[in-house]
């Protein structure tokens, strides 16, 4: 399958990233063996995950997700090097355990690699930034662990164009592991915090990006098109938001996209994504094997210019 560099990591991705913050929070164990079992037989590579799913969930404490995929990955070790793993730190898994200051990023990637059975994490990710620690500490923090081998890359998560730019030109300066990834809120809808500024840095400075929320928490699946709808999953209550015209407008382009190529409105919100400018790969995740087969579709579908303006034009 085809793949795109990642940044300047050395790491090649397959242009989709599953998101992994479905495992132990909408499905189970088990259902999340099936799932990253059929992930990598289509040949998606890359698997998103971060040490603070699912906290929010009654009776979790963090971790859950990358616990269930370290289960997967003991029992299949031969799949160890079929995928990379990303995850993050930085999040609050308490009130009092947040942040990236050093001591807490040495503590914490050692908890990740625990739950995640492995020697090496491939892509670890700053979460969130953290005004309350200077990014040479973060940084010289995850350059230790880069020359350490315990991580193969770094990247950053919800960063504004100031705090990226700060940071790359601190690893310059300090000849530091950099970030050469980011990954922010993306999607048909949610367009104004990428586009422009933040993209622009991106591309002229040669970052990958991987955007979340690339199917808007499931919006651009169609399958929320009232407030009635909204119950019908447990991420219905984040949807509401986009029930509105413009909203209604996205939907209607992406029906008649679909429809002229017996594709779902997910697979083409996905196409889009993979085919705008900066993008590496979006991220999107899967409750059943019948939804994984709809991402795996979408690395097919070859928008056509005139679709692709259409699709603009209504979530512009």
């Amino acid at each position: 399958m085809q793949t795109r560099p990642l940044g300047q990591s050395g790491l090649d991705i397959v242009p989709l990233v599953f998101g992994g913050n479905v495992f132990g929070w909408t499905v189970d164990e088990a259902t999340s063996f099936a799932l990253l079992d059929a992930l990598v037989d289509a040949g998606i590579n890359a698997i998103d995950t971060a040490d603070v799913y699912s906290v929010w969930v009654d009776g979790h404490t963090g971790g859950e997700s990358e616990t269930i995929i370290g289960k997967w990955l003991a029992a299949n070790p031969a799949k160890r090097d079929k995928v990379l793993i990303l995850t993050k730190v930085g999040a609050p898994m308490r009130s009092d355990d947040k942040g990236l200051k050093a001591d807490r990023i040495e503590r914490c990637v050692e908890a990740s690699l625990r739950r995640l059975q492995t020697d090496r994490i491939d892509l670890y990710q700053a979460h969130y930034p953290d005004a309350g620690t200077p990014q040479d500490e973060t940084l010289e923090a995850f350059d230790r662990l880069v020359t350490a081998g315990k991580v193969r890359a770094i990247g950053a998560s919800n960063f504004n164009p100031a705090q990226l730019a700060e940071a790359l030109d601190i690893s310059t300066a300090g000849g530091l592991a950099r970030y050469e990834s980011l990954q922010p809120e993306y999607n048909l809808y949610d367009r104004s915090g990428f586009e422009g500024d933040l993209r622009d840095l991106c591309i002229a400075r040669g970052l990958g990006v991987i955007p979340y929320f690339s199917l808007a928490s499931g919006f651009l699946s169609g399958k929320y098109r009232s407030e009635a709808d909204l119950s019908q999953s447990q991420r219905g209550s984040r949807v509401g938001k986009y029930l509105n015209p413009r909203g209604f407008a996205i939907l209607a382009a992406l029906d008649n996209v679909a429809a002229a190529h017996d594709a779902s409105p997910a697979e083409v919100a996905l196409a889009w994504m993979i085919a705008s400018p900066g993008v590496t790969a979006p991220i999107a995740s899967a409750t059943s094997l019948g939804q994984l087969a709809g991402l795996v579709r979408s690395l097919d579908l070859v928008l056509t210019p005139e679709e692709m303006a259409a699709l603009d034009t209504a979530g512009a």
